[in-house]
Parts: structure tokens; sequence; C-alpha cells
């Protein structure tokens, strides 16, 4: 074994996914993706505008909520399982009586986005589960 050190910088990785299972609803499973500190920055950048305010006479950064939103859906949520209709009736006000309570529904990142723009209960636990970096690293 060499005496050199070992560089952080070799070890660190930018994101890593696990499968969490959603609190409350038997075999409901969410694929998260922890995102480091940098790629949460990258992510916002991407997603920020200077706009030039008059009053102050100063560029000033406008964050755009809605294109973050969907970046970070894209960036955070890499599918799940076991989502029920029945579920989503816990979750946000729908009409799924066409549909077998017990029936699932897919992942897609246009339902990941609806269900993070309109479901607060959802949207508060993926930003808390993604920000606990213990979810990430069997710690727990």
């Amino acid at each position: 074994m060499s005496d050199s050190p070992i560089s952080l910088a070799s070890l660190m990785t930018p994101s890593k996914t696990v499968s969490i299972d959603f609190p409350g609803f038997t075999g409901m499973q969410a694929d998260l993706c922890y995102l480091g500190r940098e790629e949460l920055l990258k992510l916002r950048k991407k997603c920020v505008t200077t706009k030039y305010d008059k009053k102050t006479r100063q560029p000033e950064e406008v964050l755009d909520e809605d294109k973050f939103l969907v970046e970070y859906c894209k960036a955070v949520i890499k599918g799940w399982s076991g989502l029920k209709y029945r579920y989503l009736e816990e979750l946000l006000l729908v009409d799924v009586s066409q549909f077998d309570p017990n029936d699932e529904l897919s992942y897609t990142a246009e339902n990941a986005e609806l269900l993070m723009k309109n479901s607060s209960t959802f949207d508060t636990w993926v930003t808390e589960t993604v920000g606990d970096l213990e979810n990430f690293t069997g710690n727990k």
C-alpha cells in the first residue's frame, strides 16, 4: 500500500439513485436520486436569468420556478412503482372512478412533474428525502 494521500475528489460521486418506500402507502416505492451540492447548483443555474431592475439600476437573478421544477423532477425522480389509483386520491384531487383502485399509475416524467406541482405531500416528501444524505448512504 502506498503512503501517498488519497484525493477526496477521486472518492466523490455526483449522484446516487436508491428506491425508497413512500410512507403510509404499502408497496409504493420511488426511485430517487441524491444530487451533490455542486449538481444542485448547476441545476439552479440553468433556471436562472439575469434581469435588469429599472428602480435600482442593478442586474438581478430571477429563478424560473416552473423550469426549475421540471429540471428538478427530471434530476431527482427516476421512477416509481406501486402508485395505486387509490393512493392518488390521498395525494391530490383526482377522478379515478373509471379505474380499478388497485391498478397503478405508470411513471412518466410528466406524471412526476404534475404530482410534484399538485401534491404538497409528495413534493415535501421528495424534497426532504432527497435532502437527507443518510437515505443514500445506508447509514440509518
